[in-house]
C-alpha cells in the first residue's frame, strides 16, 4: 500500500507574521441526516472521541474531532490511516436509518495557521468578527477565503486550521501566505474592535 501524498507535501511558510503549514493527510468523514436522532449521536460521538459540537463549533482530542457543518452535517476528523474503517463502522452502525457518511480525506486539504499574529491573518481573508470577544477556541465557520469556500477553527489560542477543497490547496497557502508575509501586521486593537 502506498503512502498517502497530501495537496502540497505538507508545504511550509515560517517567515513572516504567523507560520503556515500544511497538515498533512488527514481523515476526514462527512456525515449527513438529522442531528437530534439518538443512533447517529451515538455512533458520530463514538468514531469521533468527543462529544456532540453545538452549532458553530469544533470539538477536538488528539487526532480526532467533529465539526458542527449545518443543520444536518458533522464532519468527523481522525488519523488518515483510520478513515476507512471508521467509515465502514459508521455505516454498519447506521445501517438502515436516513443518514449518508463519505470518506472526503482526499478531497480536502488542512493548514494550521499559527503564532500571535495568526487572529490577524484569518481576519484579512475572511468576513467573519475574529476579535477575541467574538470568536473563541472551540468555535468553528464555514466562509470564504478571498475566491474560495473554506472552513476554520481554532483548536487553541494563537492557532487556527483552515480546511479547503484540495483542487485549491495551492491557492489557499498562497493567500494565507501572503497575509502573513514580514512587515503585513495590521497592529489591530482588538479590545477597540469589539
Amino acid at each position: 500500500m502506498s503512502e498517502p501524498v497530501s495537496a502540497l507535501k505538507n508545504a511550509v511558510y515560517s517567515d513572516g507574521i504567523a507560520q503556515i503549514s500544511e497538515m498533512g493527510a488527514v481523515g476526514m468523514i462527512t456525515l449527513r441526516g438529522d442531528l437530534a436522532a439518538k443512533p447517529l449521536q451515538k455512533a458520530a460521538i463514538a468514531a469521533a472521541g468527543v462529544n456532540m459540537p453545538e452549532q458553530r463549533q469544533c470539538l477536538t482530542e488528539g487526532t480526532g474531532g467533529m465539526a458542527w457543518m449545518s443543520t444536518d452535517e458533522l464532519l468527523i476528523m481522525c488519523a488518515y490511516a483510520d478513515a476507512t474503517a471508521m467509515l465502514a463502522d459508521l455505516q454498519e452502525k447506521l445501517a438502515g436509518s436516513h443518514t449518508l457518511s463519505v470518506n472526503v480525506s482526499d478531497a480536502r486539504a488542512v493548514f494550521e495557521v499559527r503564532g500571535p499574529h495568526a487572529r490577524e491573518v484569518m481576519a484579512k481573508l475572511a468576513p467573519v468578527d475574529l476579535s477575541p470577544a467574538a470568536f473563541t477556541p472551540g468555535m468553528f465557520r464555514r466562509t470564504r477565503m478571498a475566491q474560495v469556500p473554506a472552513a476554520f477553527w481554532m483548536p487553541e489560542e494563537d492557532v487556527f486550521h483552515v480546511v479547503c477543497f484540495r483542487s485549491v490547496a495551492q491557492y489557499v497557502f498562497d493567500l494565507l501566505s501572503i497575509a502573513a508575509q514580514p512587515g503585513s501586521k495590521v497592529d489591530v486593537n482588538w479590545s477597540r474592535a469589539e
